[in-house]
Parts: C-alpha cells; structure tokens; sequence
C-alpha cells in the first residue's frame, strides 16, 4: 500500500506540469461549445468516474493478491 502512496502522490505533484493550458488563439471550438453548454462538466465527471473505477479495481487486485501471496507463503 505505502508504494501505491508514494505512486499516486510523485503522479499528483508531476500532472501539474501537465496541465498546462493553451493559449487563446489555440482553442478548440468543441471545448468552447461544451463549456458554454455547461456539459464540460458532464465529460469532467465521466473521466473521472472511470479514473476512479480504475483505481478502485486495482486495489482490489492488490488485496485479492496480497490475500494469496499470503496463504502460499503459511503453506
């Protein structure tokens, strides 16, 4: 778990470089269409529902493995 930590902290504190944003003259008309629509935030949920669904099932595959690395070790 404590390497899975450190993982997602080294991947929060490089996205900030990541992000950065484009310029005004580089902007993508769908992206001003969704956000004056209001339904940017609709595609922001989404994205972020299925990044937490990842996440979510690779922890669970970290303790489903971590249960049977243990039981092969004690036999």
């Amino acid at each position: 778990m404590k390497r899975v930590s450190i993982f997602i902290l080294t991947l929060t504190l490089l996205s900030g470089k990541l992000l950065a944003q484009a310029a005004e003259t580089d902007a993508v008309p769908m992206a001003d269409k969704l956000r004056a629509d209001g339904k940017i935030w609709v595609v922001v949920a989404v994205v972020a529902i299925v990044f937490a669904g990842i996440a979510i099932n690779m922890l669970r595959i970290d303790f489903k493995l971590r249960k049977i690395e243990k039981e092969l070790n004690i036999k």
